[in-house]
């Protein structure tokens, strides 16, 4: 249970004049990791992860996630490369297919999200590893582009994902695989399972977004989880009562932590509802450690 990061989203409906005094509470309260999301319409991935770095001396950031069909990779790498090279050992990357819906209404709706998927997170890869790149491929295409100031070490790029074949696409092309908020120990598992089967192999891991609310009335704490649940149940699919989430008293949310991380979660990173997100993540801290 000990090696296990606990870390904290940035919601995205959170002013981001707000990032960077958020960051240096998260880090002062003892937290591992800080997320922040890149929606449609909302903020900025790269620069809000810039934000956060900058703020921070020992937090990692984590970009969760930017859609490939948005992104360049050649212009992705660029910004991916320059944010770890100024903090190292600091980023992790987030690329996922992007909302459907979103693409489509800013034009850039792949013909094969499956393949735009693939080919952009191996680009980016082999770019920040400081290669000469060349691809022809379905959706993307390069021509002899190679960064001038790659990292000198790349930074992990995790696929955000949930279904099948793209669980399994991100065994085969990336460092590890992003859980949306809903998924539980079961999912981990399966996820871990279909990574395998796309071929992963060291190093690879599996970083557990989970709703959460905190707070000694339990039943205060699932009503702040209420509204999201249900969003998120549409979305996925399945009922709110099918969904897992991080909620209770400090020592039911540790005891819920615990099953994503015996379930094979590397990173749990808590999507924080109700008052005073950091207080809630503090408590819950303590109570791990107690």
């Amino acid at each position: 249970m000990t090696n296990v990061r606990i870390g904290v989203m940035y919601d995205r409906d959170w002013d981001p004049a707000g990032l960077a005094g958020f960051a240096r509470q998260a880090e002062e309260t003892g937290l591992d990791d800080l997320w922040v999301v890149e929606d449609l319409g909302w903020n900025g991935g790269v620069s809000a992860a810039a934000i956060a770095l900058g703020a921070t001396t020992r937090l990692r950031v984590g970009i969760g996630i930017a859609p490939a069909p948005l992104r360049s990779p050649a212009l992705l790498a660029m910004e991916l490369a320059t944010l770890e090279r100024a903090f190292p050992g600091r980023l992790v990357a987030g690329i996922g297919h992007g909302a459907s819906n979103w693409m489509a209404q800013v034009g850039v709706a792949p013909r094969s999200p499956l393949a735009m998927l693939d080919e952009t997170v191996t680009a980016v890869r082999a770019l920040l590893r400081g290669e000469k790149v060349k691809l022809d491929g379905r959706e993307v295409r390069l021509d002899g582009v190679q960064l001038v100031h790659p990292p000198e070490v790349a930074p992990p790029v995790v696929a955000g994902v949930v279904q099948p074949r793209s669980l399994e696409l991100a065994g085969r092309v990336a460092d590890g695989t992003l859980l949306a908020e809903g998924h539980g120990p079961d999912a981990v598992r399966t996820a871990w399972e279909l990574a395998r089967k796309g071929g992963a192999g060291d190093g690879f891991g599996v970083i557990a977004y989970a709703a959460g609310a905190i707070d000694d009335d339990p039943a205060r704490a699932a009503a702040a989880l209420r509204d999201f649940l249900a969003g998120q149940a549409s979305w996925l699919g399945r009922t709110p009562d099918e969904l897992f989430s991080v909620s209770g008293t400090a020592a039911q949310a540790a005891a819920r932590v615990d099953e994503l991380v015996e379930a094979g979660a590397e990173t749990v990173i808590l999507r924080v509802f109700g008052p005073e997100p950091l207080r809630q993540m503090a408590a819950l801290l303590a109570a791990r450690k107690g």
